[in-house]
């Protein structure tokens, strides 16, 4: 039999990938069992594991794709911009999730809806599965880390509040992000520009989501 090369692997991985998050928007992480997976890919019982320990690397897998998709743009915004501000970063990363279909890390075009369903079923997974939620706490942090980062560089810019303290503020962002996420799952909400434009005329106590990060009399 031939050897199967590379790019033969990666499609017939990425197939599995597709078919296995087609199965948990649809059916739930625990209503999913292998075969199931198996046959919506259109692939024998066994194919699944020639790519995958089993289950929870999928999930594992296609959650960490879900989150890439909204906290990715995070990290290029600072990146490229100096000063920017609380509500440039809920912008940028709800941007990511407000159509139907986006572009995963492999190239492969993927429906918007699939990867944040499972994104939220991921977070009740985080309570029985300690290796989701330790590489979920890793993940959380380093993303909180680098928000925390581009609020004081936002304060040495004047486009952030200086009375706001970095750490608390980036789980304020990161806790609208959450948000988002859910209620565009859960309840359907899809006006994404809608909700960054209500983030920035938000008044908070300590000035942080104001129009353009500035408390008032700025």
């Amino acid at each position: 039999m031939p050897r199967i090369t590379p790019a033969r692997r990666e499609a017939n991985r990425a197939q599995i990938i597709a078919a296995a998050r087609r199965c948990f928007a649809r059916d739930g992480f625990h209503q999913t069992s292998m075969p199931d997976i198996a046959a919506e890919a259109g692939v024998a019982v066994g194919a699944p594991y020639r790519y995958f320990t089993g289950k929870d690397e999928l999930i594992l897998e296609i959650a960490g794709e879900a989150f890439r998709l909204i906290f990715d743009p995070i990290g290029r915004i600072v990146e490229a911009a100096e000063g920017v501000t609380a509500a440039d970063l809920v912008e940028a990363a709800t941007a990511s999730v407000s159509g139907d279909e986006a572009v995963d890390g492999a190239g492969n075009t993927v429906p918007v809806d699939e990867l944040l369903r499972c994104a939220v079923q991921s977070w009740a997974e985080l309570l029985r599965n300690d290796g989701l939620r330790q590489r979920a706490n890793a993940g959380f942090e380093r993303v909180r880390g680098r928000v925390a980062d581009a609020l004081r560089a936002g304060q040495s810019a004047g486009t952030v509040p200086a009375e706001l303290d970095p750490e608390r503020g980036s789980r304020v962002v990161m806790a609208l992000l959450h948000g988002f996420v859910l209620q565009r799952t859960a309840f359907g909400l899809e006006d994404a520009v809608g909700f960054a434009h209500e983030v920035r005329l938000a008044r908070g106590d300590a000035g942080v989501l104001k129009e353009g990060g500035r408390p008032d009399g700025e």
